[in-house]
């Protein structure tokens, strides 16, 4: 066991932090993080595996912590994990939404080969025919982790941040929701919108009660789902994709996650603010 993390002396000692989608990738990045500034953490994922990977992580490194195989789009599911997160450590003090349904299926990843081709090449102009052809499925499959889960958790935790008078909940949304850089997912696109509205409204709601609701809209984050993207990619396909970017490569999980770790931090006044690390797509 890393002993080095038993002294906890850091922004987050003491703290409970809840994160969802916490296996590996920018969840799991967020909860080490989170742990080494102190923290104790509830992390839950629909995956077991990939939870004992992140909860193996924070057992080597010492960090107290509860897992929880939770699906955030199920309410009773979500009230029943937070339940757990109050008997194990009496409160949660921060939560992260960071679960969310992403673009990467086949059909996906071709609408997005052709958005970069079209927003990258000096083609005619033209109907990319992607609204038009989307089913009811295509739609309806983003609401449920994407925008339920978000409002789920968020309530969940508000009744226990509102009575104890402070909080901070960061939701993670996405350029997405602020551009057409996802366009070639709609139902994505308009879930990270709303991820965004829900924390404005939430944050003016409950900022008199001390609790913070900020947002991080990532840009492209080097996570798994866009490492095995670029592993099926042409040269060309990549080459479109960082030619949208100005400073020309993907963000790490480790550049997030400190921002992560200051908006749940005392250090900020930051109330219902969109805070959106994107390498320069969206200016």
């Amino acid at each position: 066991m890393n002993t080095a993390t038993n002294s906890r002396t850091g922004r987050l000692n003491g703290k409970v932090a809840l994160i969802t989608g916490a296996g590996p990738g920018l969840g799991g990045v967020i909860a080490t993080a989170m742990a080494h500034e102190g923290a104790r953490l509830v992390i839950c994922d629909i995956n077991p595996e990939a939870l004992k990977t992140v909860a193996a992580q924070l057992a080597e490194m010492g960090a107290e912590h509860l897992a929880v195989c939770c699906d955030v789009s199920d309410s009773a599911a979500v009230d029943a994990m937070f339940a757990q997160a109050v008997q194990r450590f009496g409160t949660v003090d921060i939560l992260v939404n960071n679960a969310a349904r992403l673009p990467s299926s086949p059909a996906e990843t071709e609408r997005r080969n052709k958005h970069y081709a079209y927003a990258t090449t000096s083609i005619p102009r033209q109907s990319l025919g992607i609204v038009s052809s989307l089913s009811d499925d295509d739609w309806l499959k983003w609401w449920g982790v994407n925008m339920h889960g978000v409002f789920y958790c968020t309530r969940a935790a508000l009744r226990l941040m509102e009575p104890q008078r402070s909080g901070k909940i960061i939701n993670i949304a996405s350029i997405a929701g602020l551009s057409t850089g996802s366009m070639h997912s709609p139902g994505y696109s308009a879930t990270k919108a709303g991820v965004i509205s829900l924390t404005k409204t939430a944050a003016y709601d409950v900022a008199g009660a001390n609790v913070y609701v900020n947002a991080i809209a990532c840009g492209g984050v080097m996570t798994p789902p866009f490492e095995a993207y670029l592993a099926t990619a042409t040269e060309q396909q990549k080459n479109s994709l960082f030619q949208m970017m100005p400073l020309g490569r993907l963000g790490t999980p480790q550049e997030y996650a400190s921002l992560a770790i200051y908006l749940a931090s005392d250090e900020h006044y930051l109330v219902g603010q969109v805070i959106s690390p994107n390498g320069g797509m969206v200016i």
